[in-house]
Formats: C-alpha cells, structure tokens, sequence
C-alpha cells in the first residue's frame, strides 16, 4: 500500500510520467474540431505547493519534476508537459506542481467539457475554489468508481477517462478493474487512461492477466522503472494502461520513454518498455 495524500508524492517521477501521457492522450484529441468529454475519477486537490510541509516531507519531487525544470533539449512532448507547469508558476520559480485537471484544463477549448471527481473533503473543496468560476469543468464530490457509471456515456461521443486511485486499499487493482469493465460497456469509444505504481513484478503480471480477461481490445502498457530490483514497500516504477490509444501512441513513446529514463533514473536502474497486452 502507498501513504497518502498526494501531497506528498507531487511532482514526483511517476507524477512526470503519468501526466507526459496525459498531455500526449489531450492533445490527439484536440487534433479534430469536435469537442470532447474528459472524466477524472480521482482528481485530487488540483494543485500542489512543493513548499508545503506535506511535499518537503519526502521532498519526491526532488527526483521528479525538479531534474526537468531547467530542461533545454527536452522532446516535443515534454516541452508541452513543461509549458503546463510553467504555466502554474508565472515567477518562473518552481514552487507550485499541477494535478492532472490543470494539465487538461489547460488545453481545453471552449467547447469541451471535463468531469472532476474526488472523495476527500478537502481536496474536494480546493478543487472547487480551483475551478469555481470555470463553466467547462464540474467537480464533484464523490467515489470516482461511482463516476464512472454516473458519467458515461457522456453527450460528446469523443473523450477520454483517466483512473488514477491511491491504491491505498488492498482491494484496489480488484476493483478497479470491475470499475473499468463496466465503465467501458457503456462507453467503449473512449479512451481510458489506468495509472498504476509498481511495487513487484508478481503484483504487475496479475493486474495485467485480468486486463486481458476482460476480452477488451486495444490495450498498450507503458512502464517507466527507475530501480531493478522488486521492492513491494517502495516505488521501484510507474505504468500507465491505454485502452484505445490514439494512432501513433505507442511510437511517440517509444521516444518520449526512454528520453524520461535517463532524466529520472538516478543510478542508471531500471528502463522504459511498451508493450502491446492486447492488439487492436
């Protein structure tokens, strides 16, 4: 189990990760002029201040987002992640790190729409204050598996889900993924973006045999390892799962991934891989 709130971990290298795939998710969708839906299911507080006591504790984004601050070689997709943030610190000081609604909500157009959901009270209340005068974005406080069928199908026929729980909760993976099956009949169009840690390859392996059990199609996994060794106790790697990816996903992370590796990998551990568990 991880230690939350999110605090804590803000800005780290699975945080740098995760949200350089959102970005990369955001932007397919804002290559056609239709609008789209975007539901997060777990959207925390919106923003982080790496001030804080809470983010000082740990100081993860030491080993996270502050090795790509000063970045000036960076690839095109992480210039776009990096512009986000630097959005959010005008100062040009790194002080405040972006949830993943302010990396959508950036790129949002006048006529899409996004769906925040989260279960604890206070970050629930900043994310309301975040967005209080924003028409594009509800937020609502409220189990984001309960989201998931409150949701979906939503009007815009394009969009995407993003489903990044704590995985506080022993039963999480289990859940999450019979959130996910349901989620997906009612809406198998959209794209749907898992996040997870890893912590030992067994617990990895598992979660994506009942991926395949499901018999959904079109499923890659990415996976950015920053140690080699299994250590169920620590983050050794983070995955994000994408069901229906855009074209040419899985090539603009093959460069994007290993690019992340060296910039994140202290000690030259671990490595980037992507791997297609089920084909289209």
């Amino acid at each position: 189990m991880l230690s939350y709130r999110h605090g804590f971990h803000a800005g780290n290298f699975a945080d740098v990760f995760k949200h350089v795939v959102l970005c990369r998710l955001v932007q397919s969708l804002l290559a056609k002029e239709k609008p789209f839906f975007y539901l997060d299911s777990h959207a925390g507080a919106g923003r982080y201040d790496l001030t804080s006591v809470m983010a000082k504790k740990n100081r993860e984004f030491s080993g996270g987002i502050s090795r790509l601050w000063g970045s000036q070689d960076a690839p095109d997709g992480v210039r776009e992640y990096l512009d986000v943030v630097r959005a959010c610190n005008p100062a040009q000081e790194l002080q405040f790190y972006p949830g993943s609604p302010l990396f959508v909500r950036h790129f949002l157009r006048p006529v899409d729409r996004m769906m925040l959901c989260e279960l604890h009270t206070k970050d629930a209340e900043y994310l309301k204050t975040e967005f209080a005068k924003d028409r594009k974005v509800t937020v609502q406080m409220m189990d984001g598996y309960h989201g998931l069928k409150a949701f979906l199908p939503p009007t815009q026929r394009r969009g995407l889900v993003l489903i990044d729980p704590a995985f506080e909760l022993k039963d999480e993976r289990a859940r999450l993924l019979e959130s996910f099956a349901e989620a997906y009949k009612r809406w198998p169009g959209g794209i749907y973006a898992i996040w997870y840690p890893i912590q030992d390859k067994h617990t990895v392996d598992w979660f994506h045999r009942q991926l395949i059990r499901t018999g959904i199609r079109n499923i890659v996994a990415a996976e950015l390892r920053i140690f080699d060794e299994d250590f169920p106790l620590r983050l050794n790697g983070t995955g994000m799962i994408v069901v229906n990816p855009p074209w040419q996903l899985d090539v603009q992370l093959e460069t994007l991934g290993p690019w992340l590796w060296q910039a994140l990998s202290s000690h030259g551990q671990g490595g980037f891989s992507l791997n297609w568990l089920v084909p289209e």
